[in-house]
């Protein structure tokens, strides 16, 4: 299980509002410049991912939460993302340069198929994606800071 912490930001109803923070080794790595990683990490948002999550149990604002989400979700999704849009591109290529015995039509056949690999992939994730699988769910939840008390003492 994939584990991450957040910081709850809201609960209402038993719906707590997450903010987790990006955890990124860019910043340190040598190879930034020609990464496709770092590039995408600039493209999407720069600090966190807010996300709403069920919660029976009430938590207050500024309370810390340990969320898990299962790897085999994970890597389904990821193959879906990458895959999908590459299938498509080596399938649309190849039949247009079958039909049309052209380089150009072939190039153009890739980027419908990409295009269209990209759309399918959006399609399934949001058919899939509410599935329980898909959703992270709360792991622990810590203490809020009110309710921790320290006591010392004297010699």
């Amino acid at each position: 299980m994939m584990r991450e912490w957040a910081t709850v930001v809201a609960w209402q109803d038993g719906i707590a509002t997450l903010h987790s923070e990006i955890k990124t080794s860019c910043s340190g790595c040598s190879a930034r410049k020609g990464c496709g990683s770092a590039m995408l990490n600039k493209l999407g948002p720069k600090d966190a991912h807010v996300m709403q999550i069920a919660s029976e149990k009430p938590l207050q604002p500024g309370q810390r939460v340990e969320l898990g989400i299962r790897e085999s979700s994970l890597l389904s999704s990821a193959l879906l993302v990458y895959m999908t849009p590459l299938a498509g591109l080596f399938l649309l290529s190849g039949l247009f340069q079958m039909l049309f015995h052209s380089d150009l039509a072939a190039a153009c056949g890739a980027l419908l198929g990409g295009i269209g690999g990209f759309i399918v992939a959006k399609g399934v994730s949001a058919r899939f994606g509410d599935r329980e699988a898909f959703q992270p769910v709360i792991l622990n939840i810590m203490l809020p800071a009110d309710a921790i008390r320290v006591e010392q003492e004297s010699l």
